[in-house]
């Protein structure tokens, strides 16, 4: 059936350990990794200011959207940011903007409250160590601050809570510090980490996210479905079964989440008391919601990226959305 080659291509997708860049090794240069260079305090960029056009950092950008891994709104500004292949893209006011250095290929990507987390792998024009391992940025992207791991692994099943920071990963291949296959927690910032049972995920989990504020909450997209923990990862509870769970997201009192199973879904779930309610989705043909992101200043803008690289933005808590992207080209 149509629906189940969809399906293995997403997993397929979402779930691969390598990367077009995971053999490229970039440039090395004298700075050290992560270093502030002259001058970033007085030309920081005011993001959510309207005014990206006049940073060093940011230029306008009119080209294609390729490859998005990650979005969010970074920094809790009214401003939306896209983790991709080949560096961060950032709508604001209408304008599409990309990043002039740091074009790193990010993966794992995680908005917060200060800016935003992320993995992966290192762009052509970047000293930092291949792969990331993990990393932080507090000023947009400017620079990525070392969390752990970095030159060790490339995380893509990995979230960060959105106020709290408390981080959550799969960790896919031995390292200094984890096992192979197995789930880590860190609520320090990734000094220490500690290993979760994860009891309860079934099948191949494609996306993770960690509550905003509470950090016992979590909850897992895969290919058997949706499931959601109360205490901090070490048993899951699957809430919806017998279809693929594409996307997972947290605000304060909801879990938004999307699932395929022959018909891409969009589901506000109470946390509160389990209620559901089904968002009213666009046409949306052979494709599915695979990142979802909800404005943390107004819970009426959501914006969601589908498997194919189309993007859609609602103003009115999901009864309308508008095309922002349509397959990776902007309107």
């Amino acid at each position: 059936m149509k629906h189940l080659a969809i399906i293995g291509l997403i997993v397929m997708a979402t779930t691969l350990t390598a990367c077009g860049q995971d053999n490229e090794e970039a440039p090395k240069e004298e700075t050290p990794s992560g270093q502030i260079s002259e001058g970033t305090e007085q030309n920081a960029t005011k993001i959510g200011t309207g005014k990206l056009e006049q940073s060093r950092f940011f230029e306008e950008f009119n080209g294609k959207i390729d490859h998005v891994h990650g979005v969010g709104y970074a920094g809790n500004g009214n401003v939306l940011f896209f983790a991709t292949h080949d560096g961060l893209k950032v709508y604001e006011n209408g304008q599409w903007y990309k990043t002039k250095e740091e074009n790193n290929d990010y993966m794992g990507f995680s908005a917060t409250e200060d800016g935003f987390y992320t993995s992966g792998h290192p762009g052509m024009d970047s000293n930092l160590p291949n792969p990331l391992g993990i990393k932080k940025s507090s000023d947009f992207g400017e620079t990525l601050q070392p969390v752990a791991l970095e030159g060790e692994t490339d995380f893509h099943t990995m979230g960060v809570g959105y106020s709290n920071e408390v981080i959550f990963a799969l960790n896919p291949e031995r390292n200094s510090i984890m096992e192979t296959n197995q789930y880590y927690r860190s609520e320090d910032g990734g000094q220490s980490w500690k290993m979760v049972k994860a009891n309860g995920l079934e099948g191949e989990i494609m996306s993770v996210a960690v509550h905003p504020t509470n950090p016992n909450l979590l909850a897992a997209a895969g290919s058997e479905g949706i499931y959601l923990s109360q205490d901090k990862g070490e048993t899951f509870q699957r809430i919806i079964g017998e279809m693929t769970g594409t996307a997972i997201f947290f605000s304060e009192d909801t879990l938004w989440y999307g699932t395929y199973d022959g018909t891409p879904k969009l589901v506000k779930h109470s946390l509160a008391d389990g209620t559901e309610q089904k968002a009213l989705l666009p046409k949306l043909e052979e494709d599915v919601v695979l990142f979802f992101a909800q404005n943390p200043q107004n819970e009426n803008e959501m914006t969601f990226v589908t498997f194919n690289g189309t993007i859609y933005q609602s103003a009115d808590g999901a009864k309308t959305w508008k095309l922002l992207v349509e397959e990776g080209v902007l309107q």
